[in-house]
């Protein structure tokens, strides 16, 4: 039977459940990557689980996103973290080594693998011709303990892309049509295979900035076929044993198509707030730009940062402008100063910054207030720049650079000539700051700061569930609103205590104390809660202030799984209408909750303030429940692995 690339990977790799559009599924992993800011937590959990070695065929520990050591909690981390990888069979990238994202794929993506990282942007390597998939750090610490990941089977969508890139368009250009025909809801639950002519004009990094940028649909992952250029890739890498050509059948099904002519492309910028708000960068000419800022996981790659160096070159940016570049990966950040490209850009007035992600996730460069900033990132939430009033505007290199010029929104096609960049032969290959993990049995000392906090175990689901909504919410709510990161918050990811004190921080300043005060209660929120970051923290600083159970009109992939990990109720309010009938401060019960969600999908909740009952649902699994049961994923596998 014809197959499509997708569910080649996933058959292959099936250790549960049937390939059918929403059934459980549960998958091998073969490798595994964590960076900073969710590994420290992801290693104390696999510590937690008593697992002796990592059994996946690879795990890599990143540093790229807590980098600024100004006191010792960062700096702390980081020696746990390379002590952990040395201890347990992972590798360790240390800081400066570059994005995690770039790194693997320039250094370890293998086509027909699977991956799975705590971080939403690990689909970056299905540009690779990879199964990659963002989840929360526990579901990365049992895949490293040697269990299967669990997941709905996702939809196959088979994206055709026909025609060629005009000058001046890029990859961006090209999922951010997507992001506009389709939403940041439209991915959801689906697989984005890309198939068709138009895949043979765009390059692995080109391929990696398209499926990076899947996760603001919403997707599960995305996935390009390995093909003569993915081969191209790992010759230059010195790494072509680890090529396998891939691809679907020729008559393979999808369960939905789209298909898109990348002639008709032009350069978009997506607006503030959400990464869909796209409109052609035309429709803003001339107005005013303060800070352009080039790189994230999205845009750093050697391609990009030589496109940036081409278009400065001899040339000066706008007076008014701050222009900073973050390279994505010690080896683009080497060849650019090998080949003079970093001169170029330096001469031209711009800031360098480290090989890490940087602004991208409001780790310093905040905007003035109330400035106009456009970033090749990958996100524009509202305050996740540092800056709570700053505007953030996601573009392409070539219109950022185009922008950092004039000083004002450019249509980059006013530039002249297209310089279009010639793929290296061969990448300096420098492996140094890639440390494997020392032979099984190798004595290692594990030092732990005082910022990081052992676990604590949450208690089996009582009987009944009972308290008061302590926040009420509307649609498309970010890991950002619920968990913020920033300079000030990141530090505190090994210690929970702490770091719970930012919960909803921006939305409701009270609601912590209320949390507290209450010990626990209920969070109602609309549709799409929980979009954005894999950061599992949004679900584990609530899980520790007492929330018992979440209840809103539908959930992104990534939240409600961490959800479930960490003992929360993920409820969806079986009449949308009903969202209106639950008020903050309303005292709510679940009775007879176990019962309740081990014998069917539907639960009944009393609003014990107005005599109401509201029928809400859930689509947990039997597994699933069993995990909610237990009081979360951690005290479930240490059962699991006892058996």
């Amino acid at each position: 039977m014809a197959q499509n690339l997708a569910h080649k990977i996933l058959s292959s790799h099936l250790r549960a459940g049937k390939l059918e559009p929403g059934a459980e599924i549960g998958i091998r992993i073969d490798q595994t990557l964590t960076q900073d800011a969710t590994g420290t937590m992801a290693y104390l959990q696999f510590e937690a689980l008593g697992a002796a070695r990592v059994k996946t065929e690879l795990s890599v520990s990143y540093v790229d996103h807590n980098m600024l050591q100004s006191d010792f909690r960062n700096a702390d981390d980081h020696r746990y973290l390379q002590g952990v990888a040395a201890k347990y069979g992972v590798h360790f990238s240390k800081p400066g080594n570059g994005i995690c994202h770039q790194v693997h794929l320039e250094r370890f993506a293998k086509p027909g693998k699977t991956l799975l990282g705590s971080d939403s942007h690990t689909p970056t390597a299905g540009g690779m011709g990879m199964i990659a998939i963002g989840a929360g750090g526990l579901d990365v610490a049992v895949a490293m303990a040697g269990g299967a990941f669990y997941l709905p089977c996702p939809r196959i969508v088979g994206v055709k892309l026909t025609g060629s890139l005009p000058d001046w368009v890029s990859a961006k250009d090209v999922i951010l049509a997507l992001l506009l025909r389709l939403t940041v809801k439209g991915g959801v639950g689906k697989i984005m295979e890309y198939y068709g002519p138009g895949v043979g004009v765009l390059d692995v990094p080109s391929r990696a900035t398209i499926t990076n940028m899947g996760a603001e649909l919403g997707a599960t992952t995305s996935i390009f076929p390995a093909d003569a250029a993915s081969a191209e890739f790992l010759k230059a890498q010195e790494r072509e044993q680890d090529f396998t050509e891939l691809a679907a059948d020729p008559d393979a099904d999808y369960d939905e198509m789209i298909e898109l002519d990348l002639s008709g492309l032009e350069p978009l910028v997506a607006q503030p707030h959400m990464p869909d708000r796209v409109v052609p960068v035309k429709e803003l000419a001339g107005q005013k730009v303060d800070q352009v800022c080039v790189g994230s996981c999205t845009n750093s790659s050697y391609r990009d940062m030589h496109m940036l160096a081409a278009l400065l070159k001899g040339k000066q940016i706008a007076d008014s402008v701050n222009l900073t570049v973050n390279p994505g990966s010690k080896q683009v950040l080497a060849m650019m100063a090998e080949d003079g490209s970093l001169y170029d850009i330096v001469a031209a007035g711009a800031r360098i910054l480290e090989a890490s992600c940087g602004p991208c996730i409001g780790m310093g460069q905040a905007p003035p207030s109330g400035a106009v900033s456009v970033r090749t990132f990958n996100r524009n939430f509202e305050g996740r720049s540092g800056t709570r009033d700053a505007l953030i505007y996601l573009t392409s290199p070539e219109v950022a650079a185009a922008c950092a010029l004039a000083g004002e929104f450019t249509d980059p096609r006013t530039l002249g000539d297209y310089p279009h960049i010639e793929y290296p032969d061969h990448f300096l290959v420098d492996d140094s700051s890639l440390i494997p993990p020392p032979p099984t049995g190798t004595d290692v000392e594990i030092v732990r700061g005082p910022n990081i906090v052992p676990l604590q175990l949450k208690d089996p689901l009582p009987d009944e569930v009972k308290g008061k909504v302590l926040l009420k919410v509307g649609d498309d709510i970010t890991t950002d609103h619920i968990m913020p990161a920033g300079a000030k918050v990141l530090p505190y990811r090994s210690n929970i205590p702490k770091i719970s004190e930012f919960v909803y921080e921006g939305v409701d300043p009270g609601f912590v104390e209320r949390a507290k005060a209450e010990g626990g209660g209920f969070i109602v929120g609309g549709a799409n809660y929980g979009q954005g970051s894999s950061r599992e923290h949004a679900g584990l600083a609530p899980s520790y202030l007492g929330i018992k159970a979440k209840i809103v009109k539908s959930y992104a992939r990534i939240h409600r799984a961490n959800l479930i990990n960490f003992g929360i109720i993920p409820l969806m309010l079986a009449n949308s209408g009903d969202y209106d009938a639950l008020d903050l401060g309303h005292e709510l019960a679940i009775p007879d909750v176990r019962n309740q969600l081990k014998s069917g999908a539907k639960v009944l909740l009393k609003n014990l303030t107005t005599g109401k009952a509201i029928e809400c649902k859930h689509d947990l699994s039997a597994r699933e429940v069993d995990i909610v049961l237990a009081g979360g994923k951690l005290n479930f596998t240490r059962q699991e692995m006892k058996s």
